[in-house]
């Protein structure tokens, strides 16, 4: 894709009503990461501080929040495109702007694991996935822990909460539609139709 055909769609996208504010950079950042192109990732960062990074700390919110809707899509597109796309944005992102490892994270995951208890993350999790998934979350657990293996469930379970359920970044509305911007693309229908319907009936209250 040339960089005039991303900046169009980057446009359009910018600019489509409903969505959170600030949240199109994300949505499309997430959704190019699961089709495979990180390499468009840099053009979505530089638009994004383009329009939306008036100030330093607003170019560092920017780009806070797209590692951050990357880091939630490998729950949805896999590990290994959301390191190729967290790469890929590292490379055009300038130093100040970048969370170094051991330094201050945005998001407290560090200290969540070793410092808070796993059944408080757990709950928090399940709360979570209860808020998405509403009246059918309990069918959709239901169903990976019969998927043949338990360990369905765990998985689940685990990225629930240690991953997605974590809003310090991204509010649970922007989380809900990092999910669906992941999904979409892969035309898994069941998965994308649940998270639809639930959030078209109740997004007032995520």
């Amino acid at each position: 894709m040339s960089k005039s055909s991303i900046v169009t769609l980057l446009s359009s996208i910018r600019l489509t009503a409903h969505l959170p504010p600030h949240s199109w950079y994300i949505i499309s950042s997430v959704t190019l990461s699961v089709l495979n192109r990180p390499d468009e990732i840099p053009h979505v960062f530089q638009y994004a501080l383009e329009k939306d990074g008036g100030s330093t700390q607003k170019q560092l919110d920017i780009a806070r929040r797209m590692r951050e809707a990357l880091v939630k899509s490998a729950a949805i597109g896999g590990l290994p495109k959301s390191i190729n796309a967290l790469y890929a944005l590292k490379r055009v992102t300038p130093h100040a702007l970048i969370d170094e490892p051991l330094g201050y994270s945005p998001t407290g995951r560090s200290g969540e694991l070793y410092d808070v208890s796993s059944s408080k993350i757990m709950q928090r999790g399940q709360a979570f996935f209860d808020q998405i998934y509403g009246k059918v979350s309990k069918r959709v657990m239901g169903q990976m822990d019969q998927s043949g293996t338990e360990d369905l469930g765990i998985t689940a379970r685990l990225m629930y909460g240690y991953t997605l359920s974590n809003t310090k970044v991204l509010s649970p509305a922007e989380s809900s539609f990092v999910l669906l911007a992941g999904l979409i693309p892969q035309d898994v229908r069941n998965r994308a139709s649940h998270l639809q319907s639930q959030y078209t009936s109740s997004a007032d209250d995520i």
